[in-house]
Formats: C-alpha cells, sequence, structure tokens
C-alpha cells in the first residue's frame, strides 16, 4: 500500500465542514467519493483537522492509502472536474507510510476577515462589522496569548479533548483599508478555539474589556468569561506545516 497526500482547498459554504456527518454535506465525503470513484476501490480520507461548517480552507492537506498504480496529474484533473466547484485540487503526491495528514502537522495557521464597509462580493467570505475597532489595543491583548498555556477560555465546552493546552507562536492583527485580517498560528487548535479569541479581541477592540482584561479572561480558564464565537464564514485554515514536506 502506498500513502498519499492530497493538497486543496475549498470554500467551505455549502458545506457542515470537512468531517463527514449523517445526512449533512461534508468536504471529506466529497472528496471520498471522487477519489474512490476514479480509483475504482472503497478509500478512506484522513483530513490534517476539523473546520466547523461554513468554515474555509485556502490551504487543506489529506491522506490517503491505494495500492492501485497511477499518474497523480491525470487523477488531479479528474478529480477535479468531478468535484464540486467549491472544491479544488492542487496536487497528489506520495509521502511515507510515517507522514500522517492530521499527528504529523506540527503547525497550523487561521486567518480571520473583517470588512468594516459592505462589500458586494466579500460577504460570504468576511464578516461585515462597521463599527470602530481599536487594532492597536488588541494586538496589546495578543501578546498575552503567546507561549504554550491553558486555552479553556476559548474551548467549545464538553468536548472529549484530552487536554486543551495549546502552544501560540503567532497572534496579530493587520488593518488594510477597509479590511481588518487576524492571523494566528499554533501547534494545535481546541474546538472553536480561533472563532472564540477573534471575539474575545473585539470586546476589547470596542472598548469593552482592557488588554489585562483579556489576560484574566485566559487564566480564568473559563468559556463564560470569554467574548462570543465569531461567525464561521470570515474563517480560513490557510497554512499547515510538516517536517520534511
Amino acid at each position: 500500500m502506498q500513502r498519499y497526500f492530497v493538497k486543496l482547498a475549498y470554500n467551505g459554504k455549502p458545506f457542515n465542514g470537512w468531517q463527514i456527518q449523517p445526512n449533512d454535506p461534508s468536504v471529506q465525503a466529497e472528496v471520498e467519493r471522487v477519489i474512490s470513484t476514479v480509483l475504482r476501490e472503497d478509500v478512506g480520507v484522513v483530513g490534517c483537522g476539523r473546520t466547523d461548517s461554513g468554515v474555509h480552507a485556502s490551504e487543506y492537506y489529506a491522506h490517503f492509502e491505494t495500492s492501485a498504480s497511477f499518474d497523480c496529474e491525470t487523477v488531479q484533473f479528474k478529480l477535479n472536474c468531478m468535484l464540486p466547484k467549491e472544491v479544488a485540487i492542487f496536487s497528489i503526491f506520495p509521502v511515507s507510510e510515517k507522514l500522517h495528514a492530521r499527528f504529523s502537522a506540527e503547525a497550523r495557521t487561521y486567518h480571520y476577515f473583517i470588512n468594516q464597509e459592505k462589500d458586494a462580493f466579500r460577504y460570504d467570505h468576511s464578516w461585515y462589522m462597521h463599527k470602530p475597532i481599536n487594532v492597536v489595543r488588541m494586538n496589546e491583548a495578543c501578546q498575552f496569548l503567546f507561549g504554550k498555556q491553558d486555552f479553556t477560555s476559548f474551548s467549545k465546552l464538553h468536548t472529549q479533548t484530552r487536554t486543551n493546552f495549546c502552544t501560540i507562536t503567532q497572534a496579530i492583527w493587520q488593518k488594510r483599508g477597509s479590511e481588518l485580517m487576524f492571523t494566528i498560528t499554533a501547534d494545535r487548535f481546541l474546538h472553536n478555539m480561533v472563532r472564540a479569541i477573534v471575539g474575545t479581541c473585539l470586546e476589547v477592540g470596542r472598548g469593552k474589556l482592557t488588554p489585562n482584561d483579556f489576560k484574566q479572561v485566559i487564566e480564568s480558564k473559563s468559556r463564560q468569561k470569554a467574548g462570543a464565537s465569531v461567525p464561521g464564514h470570515g474563517l480560513y485554515l490557510a497554512k499547515i506545516e510538516y517536517p520534511d514536506l
């Protein structure tokens, strides 16, 4: 059996996230369907992580195993012809059986986009919020995110995660015209973590919390102390880092 990596991207709007869900459309189900059809065998696909309903991925990796022999570029072309328009495969390539799409990932980067002016073309791919936002204060708050910490305050409650410790290495807000972009990188993320961090940052940006209050939210390990989660359609999984890839 040979293991293959698939590099792809998807618009999350029509899907209930990456992972297969009973009676709901998912990216994983579509990718498994077309690969199994082209290779003429049942193929299971393992993704680099879950994404929530409506969340996008501008870079995503998955892997599958098969004993079939094929030309990667030819199969890539066939898959793109068969997949919904919201899913695009960039490449397929063989890897070592030791490389796992999910467990071998060393870091993940997300972007969150906010538009402060109404945009007729980005309404499905960024969150429209016209209220004044203090980016400087939000970046002051972000300094408290760095390092290995317990991020229970930003996690969805009652998950099956064994630990809520994550190591964040990058967290920054940037303003480009009427658009705000939040970038965050960590070794792992908890369920709903990025959307909760963004929502709490915005509490700082709107003057409802101070940067020191933000620090206390983290230390409280209480989801009730943090801000509301922002909508999923502004969130993108943007980069996955693997050793020797």
